[in-house]
């Protein structure tokens, strides 16, 4: 007892969300009292019509550490979820499933942001007993605080989008290792300017003159709906931020740098068609950048910054490339290491 105590509080000590996921299949392996082959914790992807299952972390007894599937994973090589029912009724019906067989699947329902949208999947050669559901259900209300907590700490209150002081620490992640894991599969593959990582910063036009003509109330309304769009527009994978005031962040993985303009531009005509209440067009300008090799979050941040004024100075209403102004002498180049930025 005293060790489930301690792996508990350990749990709840957690401030990264893949160390509390993996912690999480990993204390639940051991502490279970009827032996257990497999936990799974699995997310919903995508939206609604395709939705699949991403593993979030998956640990078999025997297995030193556990696994998850990569943050750009390609989204079609996941499972679709309409071919888990059970999973799909636990996520809508919020109960356990209890499915009996050669093998024996326990899945609970797992919350998060206030929705059911994820389960926790337990494989075992019996049916799971009711005090080890029990028990079960209680660390994944802990693990649902946690959860809780890091979402108050790294998502604007605002928006819920990501906030600008979780940035560097996605970033790292989200790049070097993700390459690592790249580089063991597909070790002639290089995620550089000819493919790879992409930071796009996007920023309002006249957002002063919406505070200052319809009020902060109204201000704030277009800076929730822009959030909006930007979930809808982009990928599940892309990491979306708010780095204060009408300024926002986009850290996504194109193969092509086509592929990250068409993105972009798709979501800046999206924004300019759209009908915001009381204030009718909005628009915005939008800078974006390649990563490089062994780049920092501050170096990347300003190369695409950089574009994203010049698109402002330049008109407004506009993606800009930093390369191609480069390319075409409209601004200087600088090496990754040449500028750094305090996002503190």
């Amino acid at each position: 007892m005293n060790a489930l105590v301690e792996a508990i509080a350990n749990l709840s000590s957690l401030r990264d969300r893949e160390s509390l996921d993996f912690t999480l299949v990993t204390l639940l392996l051991e502490f279970v009292s009827q032996p257990v082959q497999t936990v799974k914790l699995l997310r919903l992807a995508g939206e609604a019509g395709d939705q699949r299952w991403q593993t979030q972390a998956s640990l078999s007894a025997g297995q030193a550490t556990p696994t998850r599937d990569r943050i750009w994973v390609n989204f079609n090589t996941l499972p679709h979820s309409q071919d888990y029912r059970d999973r799909q009724r636990c996520v809508l019906n919020g109960e356990i499933q209890l499915i009996s067989g050669a093998s024996c699947f326990t899945i609970f329902p797992v919350a998060s942001s206030g929705r059911i949208d994820g389960v926790l999947e337990v494989e075992s050669h019996s049916p799971m007993a009711l005090p080890d559901q029990a028990l079960i259900t209680s660390i994944l209300k802990i693990y649902r605080n946690v959860q809780g907590l890091l979402d108050y700490g790294e998502k604007d209150s605002l928006t819920e989008l990501l906030n600008r002081k979780t940035f560097d620490g996605a970033f790292i992640d989200a790049t070097l290792h993700e390459t690592k894991d790249l580089e063991l599969t597909q070790p002639d593959r290089r995620l550089s300017q000819a493919g790879g990582y992409w930071l796009a910063v996007l920023d309002i036009d006249h957002f002063k003159r919406v505070n200052d003509s319809f009020g902060h109330l109204i201000g704030d309304e277009v800076l929730v709906l822009l959030a909006r769009l930007m979930r809808s527009s982009f990928r599940y994978n892309d990491q979306l931020y708010r780095f204060g005031g009408e300024e926002f962040v986009v850290l996504m993985r194109c193969t092509r740098a086509g592929d990250a303009h068409n993105a972009l531009e798709r979501f800046r005509k999206r924004v300019e068609d759209h009908d915001f209440p009381q204030v009718g067009t909005i628009t915005v300008s939008i800078g974006y950048a390649p990563l490089l090799p062994d780049d920092t979050p501050g170096a990347g941040f300003d190369r695409a910054d950089k574009a994203v004024y010049y698109a402002k100075a330049h008109g407004r209403n506009q993606v800009c490339s930093y390369p191609e102004l480069v390319a075409r002498g409209e601004l200087a180049a600088e090496a990754a290491d040449d500028k750094e930025v305090d996002f503190f």
